[in-house]
């Protein structure tokens, strides 16, 4: 059986699809706001789908949160949500409607393992767990980019993912989800530099230049702000949840926090077990050369074609 994926469709995400299309099969992908709105969100899916070739199936989901104003990354990414040099995906005729709630709730139905791999706020997951806990109790793994064991990145409290939805993940937590968090400390880990782009561009496929302009559009968000490179952060939960043995995953316990103006949306982590009783886990540390050649291979197989 194969696996399924939640995303909010930047240029990360569509790396980390490709990083798993070149180990699993995709059996769908549901889209959620987060990088931008929802419309746009399916836009990029859309061109995404288009440029590489995509087959699987891709529904749509949710465009608001549980609870609160939507927020997007639209500050650090642009209006598209997928910042570049260069070219763009390509405009591309609207995706079939397709119901993400319903998609998932049917895959959940099928016999075997179920895997998700979640890359943006957690509402779709959170909307089968509360309508359906029958089925959301058939995830075997939740593999999720999201929170930060000692700090945010949206604020200085919380990362953005879980901050645009930090009920989603409360509701996620309180369902029992096998959630297994790769957070930005261990994202920060796993580095693309401006060169990292060159291999991608001298491929010579078709998409060659395309993924190459996205990817150091990507990669000037870190460099632009004064830093050598830029952390690879949907792409590392993608190597977690396809080559788990180059991630140590540890038992802890993690909540989230749901008020306050400079704390909502924290995840608290805790990995003591004289002090709480865990119910999930997160990556604790990865084999951040092996993670990057997992990366960097995924792109330029794919500008290849």
């Amino acid at each position: 059986m194969g696996v399924w994926i939640d995303t909010d469709m930047g240029f990360d995400d569509i790396t980390a699809i490709l990083v798993v299309q070149s180990e699993c099969e995709i059996d769908g992908i549901s889209l959620v706001f987060g990088n931008t709105p929802l419309p746009q969100v399916k836009l990029n899916a859309a061109g995404a789908a288009s440029a590489f070739g995509w087959k699987f199936p891709i529904h749509t989901g949710r465009a608001m949160p549980v609870l609160g104003k939507l927020e997007t990354a639209q500050a650090v990414l642009g209006k598209t949500g997928i910042p570049t040099i260069g070219k763009s995906l390509p405009k591309a005729a609207a995706l079939a409607e397709s119901d993400a709630f319903t998609a998932l709730c049917r895959w959940l139905e099928r016999k075997g393992q179920h895997r998700i791999l979640a890359l943006g706020p957690l509402t779709n997951i959170a909307a089968v767990a509360l309508a359906r806990p029958d089925l959301a109790a058939r995830i075997s793994e939740l593999v999720w980019m999201g929170g930060g064991v000692t700090s945010g990145n949206h604020t200085a409290s919380a990362e953005f993912n879980a901050l645009a939805d930090p009920e989603a993940l409360s509701i996620v937590i309180a369902h029992g989800l096998p959630l297994r968090m790769v957070d930005l400390d261990l994202c920060r880990k796993v580095l693309a530099k401006p060169e990292d782009a060159e291999p991608v561009r001298n491929a010579g496929g078709a998409n060659a230049e395309l993924i190459a302009d996205m990817f150091s559009g990507y990669i000037h968000i870190g460099t632009s702000r004064g830093r050598p490179a830029m952390a690879i952060y949907d792409p590392s939960a993608a190597v977690a949840f396809v080559a788990p043995d180059i991630v140590s995953f540890r038992p802890a316990r993690i909540d989230v926090e749901l008020q306050g103006a400079l704390t909502r949306g924290r995840t608290v982590v805790e990995t003591r077990a004289t002090h709480a009783t865990f119910n999930a886990q997160f990556a604790a540390d990865i084999d951040a050369d092996m993670a990057r050649v997992i990366i960097l291979a995924a792109l330029v197989n794919e500008a290849r074609k």
